[in-house]
């Protein structure tokens, strides 16, 4: 066994696949042809669950059910209109993992789905929420650093590293938000984690059917152009999106604007307000991801699509990563010996 095979063993034990690595749930893009390709390459999918329509997301859980070889999770969106109904359909589901994503799942939700003998994972933005997250007793935690993309927390990833990876060994601690190398692989390894997951790489891979306008607009993107959208007033609490800059965000903002006009108006409750914010943001990148309009779509990515310079086959990518992670992991031996 080496190095890399020593670090991995957590994260594969936990997850049941040869590499603890996950292929993050992607709204529109993580549908069941990445889940398959991620599983047949040996890597941990996630099915995105969005808010998609009952009827096709029943669909897409069943067709992972029937087909997928090895442990996968859904991802469900506590923040997205359609969440408590997915929830139901997953509660009727022989499934393996469940991803709550947007908020944090109550100790309900999570009680619920190990009930039916789910595994749970929840992301973890700060240190406070990890500890909650498990003594609601959560069975693995991802820390999600700012510099991810789609919805995020306040909290880079390097900052969490020390505040949650460093001090919570109760479950398995899995990272994201930022990473595309081996060599960055190797070093969280390295610190405790127990796996890494990647988003906006796997976006780069040629089984992910989101459009090519899609995809070039990755290629062409600076990490700098990945930005968060900021909140505007607090009585529209919102939950940061970042996405590379372009007339969708700047749409986003006034439509912010909008509702909080509305809001002093009294025209609108805060629960219609946040529930439109939602269904904006699904229809924009549904606009961005499946018709191609780059434009005035959202183009939700990590910081890391800067350091996007090819499309490459599912295997390959996760390949790579271990060629990559092997060799940093070789050279830091050599420093030693």
């Amino acid at each position: 066994m080496n190095v890399l095979e020593k670090l991995f063993k957590q994260g594969k034990d936990f997850l049941g696949v040869q590499y603890p690595i996950i292929s993050g749930g992607m709204t529109w893009i993580s549908d069941f042809s990445l889940v398959k390709a991620v599983s047949e390459a040996g890597g941990f999918p996630v099915l995105a669950g969005g808010n998609m329509p009952l009827d096709i997301f029943e669909e897409q859980v069943d067709k992972c059910i029937d087909e997928i070889k090895t442990p996968f999770a859904v991802n469900l969106i506590t923040i997205a209109p359609n969440y408590r109904a997915h929830y139901e359909i997953l509660q009727k589901k022989k499934i393996p993992f469940v991803v709550f994503a947007g908020k944090f799942p109550n100790k309900k939700d999570i009680e619920g789905m190990k009930e039916r003998n789910i595994k749970t994972m929840s992301f973890a933005s700060t240190n406070n929420i990890a500890e909650q997250q498990i003594r609601y007793g959560i069975d693995s935690l991802i820390l999600e650093g700012s510099e991810a993309g789609g919805h995020i927390g306040y909290v880079s990833l390097i900052i969490l590293l020390q505040q949650v990876l460093f001090h919570f060994n109760e479950v398995p601690v899995f990272v994201a938000g930022g990473i595309a190398s081996g060599k960055m692989m190797a070093h969280l390894l390295l610190m405790g984690a127990a796996g890494v997951q990647l988003g906006t790489r796997f976006v780069m891979s040629e089984e992910c059917t989101s459009h090519p306008n899609f995809k070039e607009a990755f290629l062409r993107a600076q990490a700098r152009q990945a930005v968060a959208t900021p909140q505007y007033d607090s009585r529209l609490p919102v939950v940061a999106v970042r996405s590379i800059k372009n007339k969708g965000m700047d749409q986003f903002g006034k439509l912010q604007l909008e509702l909080i006009k509305k809001l002093e108006d009294k025209a609108i409750t805060t629960e219609e307000a946040q529930y439109k914010v939602e269904n904006f943001w699904v229809g924009a990148l549904r606009k961005a991801v499946m018709d191609g309009d780059v434009e005035n779509g959202s183009l939700m990515a990590g910081q890391s699509v800067g350091l996007m310079k090819d499309i490459k086959p599912v295997k390959q990518i996760i390949l790579d990563l271990c060629d990559e992670a092997n060799q940093e992991l070789k050279k830091i031996k050599d420093i030693f010996d």
